[in-house]
């Protein structure tokens, strides 16, 4: 494969989300989970080489989901972005079903061997059911009223929360006897991890809204039932600002939350600070750009300075690791 080749490639898979992937789950991992189980006595089960596996698993199925979208797309896209169509003009068709199936069956086959190898075969399914997912939102469910919204929401949502997935069982085999004395005392990983799976959703839910009013003239033009082209652009960007509206609500609950973990009296202002510079202040700039943007350029901006804003969440679990008592 030339260099060239192996370039448009990359574009593709959407390599620089693929990074987020790997960044997203080793955060969870090793800055989250890790330093709350090293906090209450105990520490991770699962081994380095199957994490290892179980995160190149996510990314193939991820990067063979990006294929297969781009695949069913072509059309669309070459009304809605055709400078960056990739199948069908700098790639065939037919290697990029290739690509994709090729991607499909090493990843599931990882999953497979990872989720067998801890003892754990029905998380087989997770590996099983993905791909599928993502075929059908492809071909059928994008095109539906909100549906394949959610459902990539849904998905994104889950890749924070395939470290806690596989490590729990393995946890909770090792350390029985500790929760047999206390149901509770996993809590505070899961609300943090899951807390991470919930702001994935509502922000990437958010991108996609924002994505649909940028790609509304194609939709419209091959009968997608996308939000904006069932209620209109102004109704759906009025939705992207609840929704918006509606994390900064869900951020204030999760810190407020989180300082009842805390010994009494404390504060951390180093987290407040950071929750209000790096995600509240950056949240009200998308929602007033969001009301001002009036061509496709601004809603491609909108889109992109969301996955900033995701990934500066995901940045957190670094000092996160050093408040962690």
């Amino acid at each position: 494969m030339t260099n060239s080749m192996l370039g448009k490639v990359l574009r593709l898979v959407r390599a620089k989300n693929l990074v987020i992937v790997v960044l997203t789950m080793y955060a969870m991992r090793f800055f989250i989970m890790q330093p709350l189980l090293n906090s209450k006595h105990m520490s991770l089960q699962l081994g380095e080489l199957l994490f290892m596996l179980l995160v190149l698993s996510t990314v193939l199925i991820t990067a063979a989901g990006y294929v297969i979208n781009d695949y069913f797309d072509t059309r669309t896209d070459l009304i809605n972005r055709p400078k960056t169509v990739i199948v069908g003009k700098d790639l065939s068709r037919r290697f990029a079903i290739i690509l994709h199936w090729t991607l499909n069956i090493i990843g599931v086959l990882l999953g497979v061997v990872v989720s067998f190898a801890i003892g754990k075969p029905f998380l087989t399914l997770v590996f099983l059911f993905v791909p599928g997912l993502l075929w059908f939102y492809s071909t059928s469910y994008k095109r539906q009223f909100l549906t394949g919204n959610i459902l990539v929401a849904t998905l994104t949502a889950i890749v924070p929360l395939m470290p806690l997935l596989f490590e729990l069982p393995l946890i909770y085999t090792t350390y029985w006897q500790l929760f047999a004395l206390s149901s509770s005392i996993f809590n505070e990983i899961i609300y943090w991890v899951v807390g991470y799976g919930i702001f994935a959703f509502i922000l990437t839910l958010f991108r996609e809204i924002v994505k649909d009013i940028e790609d509304v003239e194609g939709d419209n033009e091959f009968g997608r039932r996308s939000l904006p082209v069932v209620l209109g652009t102004n109704m759906a960007r009025n939705i992207g600002a609840a929704i918006l509206m509606f994390t900064i609500i869900v951020l204030t609950y999760l810190f407020g939350a989180y300082l009842n973990y805390l010994s009494s009296g404390q504060f951390d202002y180093f987290t407040f600070v950071y929750m209000i510079v790096g995600l509240v202040i950056p949240i009200f700039i998308l929602i007033i750009k969001l009301f001002s943007a009036n061509t496709k350029r601004d809603y491609h901006w909108i889109s992109n300075f969301s996955k900033i804003v995701m990934l500066i969440g995901i940045l957190y679990s670094i000092p996160f690791r050093f408040l962690v008592v």
